[in-house]
């Protein structure tokens, strides 16, 4: 109840940052102050699924380490991100790739070239070269990844033995996409499909990023691959598996926190957060998606439920 009485005021404080392209004089002097412990944090939501659940297990396990939290909905990283800085916001959960080329194009302009890659101690490394200056600390990676996949229907993949995006290259098999129109120019989609694996596409039907429609079209064989993503607990459903992207195509999308230095960049608050890194895999982040999305259950119960199981908080 605490975020929903919270949530209003901190938008409105978000609209006065989040047109900032850095640090303030006044605030500056903070991005050098020693790592804050305080007791009362704020937990940062993007609004969508995933982050929401991870928002509630970063919260839960503060908690569980003698903090105060509660968890805040704001709608995308132009928002929160300016939040984080001025610490209106103390940890909010990314993605180790899109977070570094995001505050890359922020430093020097949408046109920056990318400093992520599929190598996740370089992509860290760049991520906290950028962060630092901003007063913000990132910590370490957890083994969950949520990053673009490609899926077939668990049939094609059986007639043609395939497991991987190079057996698909191999193949030879002429390949229709199903994707965003992005896909035609994103080095990561259609380009790095044939430059890098030698997969033959004939067309990209533009039915969006793992919509029901794209992949209902490859469930019918209108199609024959759709792009999706690491963690999307639906395939099943349409009777899809991915091919596994053996050559490393996509960048290094791990699950990662990052926090206000200031307020929250003590060893106390890494080590409780750190203890979800250690067990939370990609297909575990798959099925807490499905339980919210499919089932119908809340964020906060599945999050709950989730950090029981593996020992991390005793049961209520």
């Amino acid at each position: 109840m605490r975020a929903a009485a919270t949530a209003g005021a901190v938008l409105t404080l978000l609209g006065l940052t989040a047109c900032a392209g850095g640090p303030s004089l006044e605030t500056r002097a903070a991005l050098t102050a020693s790592p804050g412990d305080s007791r009362d944090l704020a937990i940062g939501s993007a609004g969508f699924t995933e982050s929401e659940l991870l928002a509630q297990m970063y919260a839960a396990l503060l908690r569980h380490a003698g903090y105060r939290t509660h968890v805040l909905t704001v709608g995308n990283r132009e928002l929160y991100e300016p939040a984080l800085e001025a610490g209106q916001i103390d940890v909010v959960p990314e993605y180790a790739a899109t977070f570094a080329d995001w505050l890359n194009a922020k430093n020097k302009g949408s046109k920056a070239p990318p400093v992520a890659s599929p190598d996740l101690g370089a992509t860290l490394r760049a991520l906290r070269r950028l962060a630092g200056p901003r007063g913000l600390t990132v910590l370490r990676a957890g083994r969950a990844v949520d990053q673009n996949a490609f899926a077939v229907s668990a049939a094609y993949a059986r007639k043609h033995h395939l497991k991987t995006l190079s057996d698909l290259g191999r193949a030879r098999l002429p390949v229709r996409l199903a994707a965003g129109d992005e896909c035609v120019q994103r080095p990561f989609c259609a380009p790095g499909l044939r430059k890098t694996y030698g997969i033959n596409l004939t067309a990209i039907d533009p039915k969006g990023v793992g919509t029901t429609p794209a992949k209902q079209a490859v469930q019918n064989g209108q199609d024959q691959m759709v792009l999706t993503t690491s963690t999307d607990a639906t395939l099943g459903r349409f009777g899809l598996v991915l091919l596994a992207d053996d050559k490393k195509l996509q960048n290094a999308d791990y699950v990662l926190p990052v926090v206000n230095r200031a307020r929250a960049g003590s060893e106390r608050p890494a080590a409780a957060l750190n203890r979800l890194n250690k067990v939370l895999t990609t297909a575990d982040l798959a099925n807490l998606n499905e339980q919210v999305d499919s089932w119908r259950r809340l964020p906060a119960d599945v999050a709950h439920n989730y950090l029981v199981s593996k020992g991390l908080l005793p049961q209520r």
